[in-house]
């Protein structure tokens, strides 16, 4: 049976995406790319904007689930934290309205996971991402290879917990 993971790197600027399926004879990417928050400074434009691109990505290609980074912000800066929670928000809205299960992943698992270190800088991850979907270069920009990470890293976790 065919599993296709929505993986989601998500942000109010750009939030990248990835599609993988997963099936017998292994993964394969079904499509990557960015959706942009065109607004500036105009923050329920730019949400209702990654909303709709979203929807349209999950409409067109079907995913059975959606996995995303978690949320995480330094101390020093909360407002941060506050402004990513609304793009994360709508994607969870976007989730759930397709009757999608979500799942949320830390950015050190999924670091340590893919590439054995929780501290990986963003070229190794992109390398790895290369490496891991046998792609002929790196996935550009860096929101999709976090994407794809995010998608893969669902991938191990739950063959993981289904063999145990």
């Amino acid at each position: 049976m065919r599993k296709r993971i929505l993986g989601i790197d998500p942000g109010l600027n750009i939030t990248g995406y990835g599609v993988i399926d997963v099936g017998p004879s292994g993964v394969s990417i079904v499509e990557a790319g960015v959706v942009r928050g065109k607004s500036r400074g105009d923050v329920p434009a730019r949400v209702r904007e990654i909303y709709e691109g979203i929807t349209d990505v999950i409409t067109s290609l079907k995913p059975t689930v959606m996995a995303m980074e978690e949320l995480y912000s330094h101390y020093e800066r909360p407002k941060t934290a506050i402004i990513m929670g609304h793009a994360r928000g709508v994607l969870c809205l976007a989730a759930a309205q397709n009757d999608l299960t979500f799942h949320s992943y830390a950015a050190t698992q999924i670091k340590k996971i893919l590439t054995g270190s929780g501290r990986a800088p963003k070229s190794q991850m992109q390398d790895s991402i290369r490496r891991e979907l046998g792609l002929s270069a790196v996935p550009e920009p860096a929101d999709v290879a976090d994407a794809l990470a995010v998608a893969l890293c669902h991938h191990y976790l739950s063959k993981i917990a289904t063999t145990i």
